[in-house]
Parts: C-alpha cells; structure tokens; sequence
C-alpha cells in the first residue's frame, strides 16, 4: 500500500515537471498562437476582406457572385477557426493524433462546404428572377421549393456519405441496406409515398401554382407552399390548412387566378310606376355605359329588362371586367354604380326596396231603411 502510494505521488511528480517544461510549454505557446492567429484573420476576413469582395460585387452588379459570397461567409468563418484548432492540435501532439486530426479537418471541410452550397440553394429559391436569369429560361413558381427541398436533401446525402466514407464506414453496404430496407418502409409508409408522388403529379401537370387562387371542395384560400407530403392554403380568414397532396390529385380544383376575367351580374329593380319609355333609355345609357367603360369586356354585355318582380321592375346586368385582381375588380364595379346611379338620377327613374301594398275596398250598404 505504501509503495503504490508512492508510486502514484512520482507520477504525479513527473506529470507535473512535464507540464512547467520548456518543451512543454513551448508547443502550448506556439499551439496557442497558431489558433489566436487564426482566429485575429477569421476577424479580419469578415470586417475587411468579405466586405471588399462584396462591395466588387454590388460594382459588377452581378448577383451570382453576391450570392455566392453570402452563402459560404458563415461556414468559411467557421473552417478558419476549424483549420487554426487543428493546425495548433497538430503541432501540440507532435504527429501522435495526426490520422484522427485528419479525418477531422476533412469532415468540417466536407460539412463546410455543404452548409454553403444548401445556404445557397436558399438563396436562389428566394428569388425567382435570379433563377430565370441563371436557367435562362422561364421556371414556374411552383417548381422553385419543391426541387429546392430536393437539392437540399441531395446535398446533406452526399455530405454524410462522403464523411462515412472517410472515416472508413462501408457505404455501399450502407447504401444497399437502405434499398433492403426500402420495400419494408415503402409498405410501412404507402400513404407518405401516396402524397410525394401526388406531389410530383401536382409539380408535373402544374394545375394551380404558389399564389394562386383555389377552391376545392374542402376549403378556398391562396397556395402559400407545395412540398413532397402536402400543399400549405391559405384562407381568407388568415387561417393556414395543410391538404396531403393526395387529396388535391384526386380532387376537382377550381383555380380562378387561371380566368383572363372577372364575371358581375345582378338585379337592378326599379319602381313599378317607372314610364315605360324611361326604363327603355336607363337599360340603353347603362348599357352604352359598360360598353364603353375601359375597365369592362365588351364582347360579352346584358343589359335587359329581365322581369315583373315582387316589388320591383328587374333589370339584369351580365358582364365581365379586365382585371382578376380582387382589389381592383370591387373598383370597377363601384365606379360602375356610382355610373349607373347618376343614370337613374338624370332620368328621374328610382331604384325600388321591398314593399307591401294593401288596397281596401268599401262595402256599400244597400240595407233599406225600415
């Protein structure tokens, strides 16, 4: 018991002795000074050097370049810290850790360079004019976050095989125990599967696109997003219905943000004591109006004394203005009614409201006086 005890205290003696060394404390400080200095650049690149390539770039005007820049900034900041600890845990170890700093510094580069490039992938689906600019060619919006959740599921794959396989994992047996295990799954999750590919239908047949106007049988409201399982719809009441795409698929879809125009039709009832000869002039100005109105379809107008109503003479109105837009639709039809009012006001005819008239007839007594 004794000599272990002393044992152990030489030990300790030793480690101790190691540690205030001048060898010792000679990699520490030379350790200690690679990382700081890695660090003062990593201050450097993101106050001076990032700022100047950025301020090139808004020169160029070239937003590949920017995006490119602004991407790969954090995950770049963060591989000179990663470079400077390995390059200080190197020289700290003298080689005895060198094959596990490896594998190391080659995982944060491949995890690096994949947080930029999925960075990127973001930045491009937020603006769509950029990804016209760089395709050269017209990409509709409903395929901009589905395929951009697709090459961000592809980029964080190929990342994780790549640092299996450097860290010696055999990733083809991992690839094809997937494929083993995919019928099972595939049984386990139909439904799941159901909704992706009825999401590819949606993307391939394109029935109604991100900002559309849609009615189902289920609920009415704008597309806000589209992705492998559902589609995001948001009604007018601000509420936010997640449909699976499988119900869509299968479903009747009313899209008015298709239609070139917007229909109005209504009953204009006017008193029953109205002249013949001035309802005949209110339906011709009315109708001279809509046709005439720049706002308003002229290929398909109605303007007709359509029938003897409860209380009133109904003149149908049946036409269809240029916009969709459901701001500028309502303004159409009030300047047409404030129109059609000033009409009814110069031909002194009145618009009618429901009524009841009771007529009383006297009984005549032919009682003789006895």
């Amino acid at each position: 018991m004794h000599f272990g005890s002393l044992q152990l205290t030489t030990n300790f003696s030793q480690i101790i002795e190691y540690f205030f060394s001048y060898s010792h404390l000679h990699k520490l400080g030379v350790s200690l000074a690679i990382f700081l200095a890695f660090l003062l650049f990593k201050n450097i690149f993101t106050r001076y050097i990032f700022n100047f390539l950025m301020r090139i770039c808004n020169r160029t005007k070239v937003n590949a370049d920017e995006y490119f820049l602004t991407a790969f900034r954090g995950p770049f900041k963060s591989l000179i810290l990663v470079i400077g600890a390995y390059l200080a845990l190197k020289t700290y170890t003298s080689g005895t850790y060198n094959n596990f700093l490896n594998h190391l510094l080659s995982s944060a580069i491949v995890i690096s360079v994949a947080c930029g490039f999925h960075k990127l992938t973001g930045l491009y689906a937020a603006n769509e004019e950029e990804i016209n600019r760089l395709l050269n060619a017209r990409v509709d919006r409903i395929l901009i976050p589905f395929f951009s959740k697709m090459i961000r599921f592809i980029i964080i794959a190929l990342a994780f095989v790549v640092i299996a396989s450097d860290w010696g994992y055999d990733v083809n047996g991992f690839i094809a125990g997937l494929g083993l295990g995919g019928l099972a799954f595939a049984l386990a999750a139909k439904d799941l599967l159901a909704n992706v590919f009825s999401g590819i239908v949606i993307v391939t047949d394109k029935p109604f696109s991100i900002g559309d106007w849609v009615k189902t049988d289920d609920v009415e409201g704008t597309i806000e997003d589209i992705n492998f399982r559902s589609t995001k719809i948001r009604r007018f009441d601000e509420a936010l219905v997640t449909v699976p795409n499988s119900n869509l698929v299968n479903a009747p879809i009313i899209n008015f943000t298709k239609r070139a125009m917007r229909r109005v039709n209504f009953n204009l009832g006017v008193r029953y004591d109205t002249p013949k000869e001035k309802l005949q002039k209110c339906i011709e100005r009315i109708e001279k109006l809509l046709i005439e109105h720049p706002d308003v379809d002229n290929q398909t107008i109605f303007v007709k004394f359509d029938s003897f109503g409860d209380s009133a003479l109904n003149i149908f109105l049946y036409f269809f203005t240029n916009t969709i837009i459901w701001k500028e639709y309502l303004g159409v039809k009030q300047d047409i009614n404030f129109k059609i009012m000033a009409i009814l006001e110069e031909e002194g005819v009145e618009i009618a409201f429901p009524s009841t008239s009771v007529y009383v007839e006297k009984m005549l007594d032919f009682t003789n006086d006895s």
